[in-house]
C-alpha cells in the first residue's frame, strides 16, 4: 500500500467503525442526549436574582402590566427553589409564589396572599391553572427537571435563524401535568431552548412559547430577555421581560422556606 492510498483506507475504516454506532442511536436516546446536554449547560449557576415585567394581552389587544422580583436557587441533587414576588400593581402587590422543583418527587408550590395573610398550597392537580391571570400556568413557572420527562428526537430544522434540534418531551406518568406532550426547539450552537409547543390533555396544540433577546452571563450562562406565551385557543398572550440578572448573591435554602413567606418584603 502506497502513501497516497493509506489515508483513504484509514478514513474508510473509521467510517465503517462509526456506522453501527450511529444506526444504533434511537430517536429516544438521541432526544435524551440532547436534553441532557441542554440541562448541563443551563445548570451550575448556584443562585440568581432578576427583575421581571409581565405584560398581559387579551383577545382585543388590551394590555396590563405587572412587576416582579425573581429569586432562584439550585439545590444539589434536588432540583431548584424559586420565588416570584409581585411589586405592582397594588391589587397584587405582596403576592408571592414559592416553588420547589424536585427531580424525583412531586413539585411543591405555595402562594402567599397578602389580603388574606395566609399561605395557600397549589394542589398538584391544579398546577395547570393560570398563574395570576397570565397564559403561563403554575406548571410553566416551575423549572422543568430533566427527570420528569421522557424524550424523543423528531428532526432538525431552522427556527428564527437558529439551526435547531427538534425534540419531543412527554411528562412521565403520575406527574399531574396539564400537557400530553411538548415539542421543543433547541439551538445546536448553545443548546438554548428557543421555542416550545404545548399540547393539552385533548392532544390539541394549546400554547406556544418563544424565547428572544439572549444575553450571556459569566461567559457561560445564557438567559433570554424576552419570553412570549401565545394561547392559540383563547387568543390571549403574555410576555415576560427579564432584566437585572445577578448571579451568586448568597441565597440559601432558608430563603425558600414557606414559613418565611409572610416576612418577605
Amino acid at each position: 500500500m502506497d502513501r497516497t492510498t493509506r489515508p483513504v483506507c484509514v478514513a474508510l475504516l473509521v467510517c465503517v467503525a462509526v456506522l453501527p454506532a450511529v444506526a444504533a442511536q434511537t430517536p429516544e436516546a438521541t432526544g435524551l442526549a440532547i436534553a441532557r446536554e441542554a440541562d448541563r449547560r443551563h445548570s451550575g449557576y448556584g443562585d440568581l436574582t432578576a427583575r421581571l415585567t409581565m405584560i398581559l394581552r387579551n383577545r382585543q389587544g388590551q394590555t396590563s402590566e405587572r412587576q416582579m422580583r425573581v429569586r432562584t436557587l439550585e439545590v444539589e441533587g434536588d432540583g431548584t427553589r424559586s420565588l416570584c414576588i409581585f411589586d405592582s400593581p397594588m391589587d397584587v402587590k405582596g403576592t408571592i409564589l414559592l416553588t420547589h422543583s424536585r427531580k424525583s418527587a412531586e413539585d411543591g408550590q405555595w402562594l402567599f396572599l397578602p389580603a388574606l395573610k395566609r399561605v395557600k398550597r397549589i394542589a398538584a392537580q391544579n398546577k395547570s391553572g393560570s398563574f395570576m391571570g397570565s397564559e403561563f400556568s403554575y406548571e410553566d413557572i416551575a423549572v422543568e427537571a430533566l427527570e420528569k420527562y421522557s424524550y424523543k428526537w423528531l428532526r432538525d430544522e431552522s427556527h428564527d435563524g437558529h439551526d435547531c434540534f427538534v425534540i419531543e418531551r412527554t411528562p412521565i406518568a403520575g406527574s399531574h401535568s396539564g400537557y400530553t406532550r411538548q415539542v421543543v426547539w433547541i439551538d445546536k450552537a448553545e443548546y438554548r431552548m428557543v421555542k416550545v409547543d404545548y399540547y393539552d390533555r385533548k392532544r390539541s396544540l394549546s400554547k406556544t412559547l418563544t424565547f428572544k433577546s439572549w444575553t450571556r452571563h459569566r461567559d457561560r450562562f445564557w438567559r433570554a430577555g424576552q419570553m412570549d406565551m401565545v394561547n392559540h385557543q383563547t387568543g390571549k398572550s403574555s410576555r415576560l421581560i427579564w432584566s437585572g440578572f445577578e448571579f451568586g448573591t448568597g441565597l440559601t435554602e432558608a430563603d425558600f422556606n414557606r414559613n418565611v413567606l409572610t416576612r418577605i418584603r
